[in-house]
């Protein structure tokens, strides 16, 4: 298992590395493999962006993102303005189709609503507006209104994972309710977590998946 002081240097050294993170004012704490960020950043962008270089650090657990945004002057946005560009932002995105979603936005923060049909269209809307500038945080409310019936979804699932060559799905077990997708067991890195709860958010009709996986070295 991996010191602390290893994780912490690895960490740094990774968003260092990477050229879509601002990081000079990001500082970095590991305790028994827990990850906190915290410092400033000028763009939102950047606070997501960090939180993703740090998982794909080997002995990584868990993450607390307490990095602030403080956008500088000339990155500066009205609410208006904002709000507009993340309408625009929706509106032109092929994947959100007729989805119903609505953005309001106060003081930076745009808070999405509304519906969509399928799992992976909440993350794709807030992946539309999550580089506009003047973003200080999102809150994401969008409800997920199935079209369509859950049928096998367990046994869809479980097939996703095998089909996937970078996801190790012997130790992950797959339970249904309702609509709700519950994913425990083991998996070796951050990036295996989010490849299979991206694969359960695919399945037609689910509304809600609980990644209860945990990271094992």
């Amino acid at each position: 298992m991996k010191l602390d002081t290893d994780i912490r240097n690895d960490v740094q050294n990774e968003l260092q590395w990477d050229p879509s993170v601002e990081s000079r004012g990001i500082s970095v704490n590991v305790q028994e493999g827990i990850v906190t960020l915290f410092g400033n950043v000028p763009h939102f962008a950047d606070k997501y962006s960090a939180e993703k270089v740090a998982k794909r650090v080997v002995g990584v657990r868990a993450i607390a993102n307490d990095i602030t945004v403080n956008i500088p002057v000339p990155g500066k946005r009205s609410d208006t303005d904002i709000a507009m560009a993340a309408a625009n932002a929706l509106k032109w995105n092929a994947s959100l189709g007729q989805c119903d979603i609505k953005a309001v936005v106060s003081d930076g923060c745009i808070s999405l609503s509304g519906y969509v049909a399928y799992g992976y269209q909440v993350n794709v809307a807030e992946a539309a507006v999550r580089y506009l500038l003047g973003v200080t945080a999102i809150l994401n409310n969008i409800t997920i209104k199935p079209s369509v019936k859950m049928v096998d979804v367990k046994q869809k699932i479980e097939d996703a994972f095998q089909r996937q060559a970078r996801l190790d799905a012997k130790d992950i077990d797959v339970g249904l309710n309702d609509n709700k997708v519950t994913l425990k067991g083991f998996v070796s890195s951050w990036r295996e977590k989010d490849d299979a709860a991206r694969a359960a958010w695919a399945a037609p009709g689910v509304c809600k998946v609980e990644n209860q996986l945990l990271v094992s070295f």
